[in-house]
Formats: structure tokens, sequence, C-alpha cells
């Protein structure tokens, strides 16, 4: 993209749930308007200009979504090729299709990432229960089994602790030995396609449940290993040719950092921005879609991101009262146990 869309061009989202709905706000700031596309709820209905409901098989849908607007981005990574196959014959799509295919297959990624030089779990395919035996024999014990696609949230997964575990009968996964690691942190960075980068302050992650609960800038980490971990995100954008935010979580271990997973979009813990940058990762993100220069995310203020699920929310009358906490509700309107429902920035003065 060699110039910037011109403000009120329209910018289609496929997914429209909490990262399509900040999206949305960033984009309105900027003079650009959101058409997302559904299949199901859509939470960034309520800000977004316009919204698709569809399923990603319905061509006529896609075809006139497309039309509608001037570019194609995503909050959500785990859309069927062939609907990317219409999209991208008529819309240019940012991030690329490289990305997602990367990023869809556990098995891929890792892949990917070995080809780069960069350390990852020992892993192992698995295409069936037959070959299980001979996975764990050779990643050992103890280990997790993922499927290759639509895990998140911890789902999708299989602790083994005992080598003669056989309880799995699931679709092709990928075994990963344990990474002893004493902390878990994640860059979010920025790629814009004129080759510019900038990365965002690491933060250090906290899950429960398989769930990320916070993140905490600073993370308290030497500044030569936050360095690495940079230059790290930067590689992975560049060699995707990437264009937009991507999320990098990385293992800190003794023996250096160790590359987890990489989301090809804005996450979720890089929620603290919004609060602790003028540039956030959304507006950059859109920034970089459009064809904008990227913005400063110099780091202004410490931050506690923290997410609110299911039940957390019961306490809103008392986040209300918090002093230094920005508060962004999702507009979910069912509360469910593991469901991300919002999620507050504690800025730390």
């Amino acid at each position: 993209m060699s110039e910037a869309l011109s403000r009120g061009s329209v910018i289609g989202i496929l997914g429209g749930g909490q990262l399509g709905r900040m999206l949305s706000v960033a984009a309105s700031r900027l003079g650009y308007r959101c058409h997302i596309y559904e299949p199901g709820q859509a939470p960034a209905g309520d800000v977004a200009h316009v919204v698709t409901f569809a399923g990603y098989d319905d061509a006529a849908a896609l075809g006139s979504f497309a039309e509608a607007v001037d570019v194609i981005t995503y909050e959500f990574e785990n859309v069927p090729a062939e609907s990317l196959d219409l999209l991208e014959s008529l819309r240019p799509i940012r991030p690329n299709r490289r990305a997602l295919a990367v990023s869809q297959d556990r098995l891929t990624e890792k892949e990917f990432l070995a080809g780069l030089g960069l350390r990852t779990a020992p892993f192992a395919n698995v295409e069936s229960v037959d070959e299980l035996p001979a996975a764990i024999e050779r990643i050992g014990v103890p280990s997790i089994l993922k499927t290759r696609r639509l895990g998140y949230d911890g789902k999708g997964q299989i602790r083994f602790t005992d080598a003669t575990q056989r309880d799995w009968t699931g679709a092709p996964s990928v075994l990963e030995g344990f990474v002893d690691f004493f902390a878990e942190i994640s860059v979010i960075v920025a790629r814009a396609a004129d080759g510019a980068v900038a990365a965002f302050d690491p933060g250090l992650n906290v899950h429960e449940g398989g769930i990320l609960r916070t993140t905490t800038v600073p993370c308290g980490l030497p500044q030569s290993l936050l360095t690495d971990a940079v230059l790290m995100a930067a590689k992975i954008a560049g060699a995707l040719d990437y264009v937009g935010v991507m999320g990098v979580e990385l293992f800190v271990t003794r023996d250096g950092l160790v590359v987890n997973e990489i989301a090809p979009r804005v996450h979720n813990s890089g929620h603290w921005t919004q609060a602790g940058c003028v540039v956030d990762q959304f507006e950059q993100h859109i920034r970089a879609v459009v064809g904008l220069p990227l913005g400063d995310g110099q780091r202004y203020a410490d931050v506690v991101m923290e997410n609110l699920i299911g039940d957390d929310m019961d306490r809103l009358p008392a986040l209300l009262a918090e002093r230094d906490v920005q508060l962004h509700l999702y507009g979910k309107t069912e509360i469910r146990p593991g469901r991300k429902m919002g999620h507050v920035n504690r800025v730390r003065r």
C-alpha cells in the first residue's frame, strides 16, 4: 500500500468480538469507518459503522462485504482458507495470508519459528492415536498435547504426566515438551507496509486456568533480555512481511528466551497500552493497515492490566469506585465461566 487510505475509507474486520470493538473505536478516532463481518454475536457492532451477520461459507455475503470495504483485517484468525481466497481476490488483506497460515496450525508455527533459528519447546507431530506412544517416548513427560488448530485460552489441550497415559482420540495435534520457565512475557510489535517496525515494552503475563489474568508493565526483567525479546518479535514480523500488530509470547528460562506462540492480531496482553501509551496497540494496528506512519508507542506510565472473567463482573461497583483505574467492558450480555467480559488497566503512579 503506497499511499494511506483517505479519511472516511472503510476498514473491513473479520470477527466481531472485543478486539474488533476496540479496533473500531481506534479507527473512528482517525476518521475511518469499520464494517464488521461476524457469523455470531458481535459486541463490536455497538461501535462499528456496519455489521454483516453471515457465515464464512456464504460466498455472496463475503463478496458483498469485500465490495463495501477498502481493506480487510481481522481480529479472529481461524477464517477458512476458501473464504480468504474469495476475499483476497477482491481486496487487500492486512496482515497477509501467510501470517494466518502460520498461526492457524501449531505445527506450521513451530516449524516456521525453528526455521528462523528461534528456540521453541521440543515438539512432535501427532496425526493419530497410534503415533502418540512414539511421540511421548521422543519428547518425554511432562508434556502437553495441543490440537494443531482452533485451540485458545487453554482449550484443546491435554497434559501428560505419565508415559503410560493414552486418554486421547482427538484431531491432529502437536506434543510439546515441558519448558522450565520462571516467567512468561509478551511483545506487542507493529510493522508498517514500508518495513518500519515499532514495539511496545514487553509485559509480564500471569495465567490462571489457561486464561490470561494479568499483564504487568514494566515487567521487572533485565533490559538486555527485553531487548532480545523485541528483536525476536521484529524478526518474526519481518520474515512474514507482516503489516499490522502482532503478539509474540515468550517463556523466560535460565538459558534465555523460548518462543511460545504468535498471534497475528492485536493481543490481550497489549491492552495495557490503552492506559500506558499515547498510541495504543489498536491505533497502531489501524495506522499500519491503512498506510499511515506508525505512532509513538513509548510507555509513559506503569500499568497492570487485569482481565474481567465470568463472575468478576460482580466486582463492577467496587472497580468503578477505584482511583487510577481505566475500565473497558465488552458489551457481552451473557456472563459465563471463563468468558472475558472486560478488562481494567490500573495505572501505577
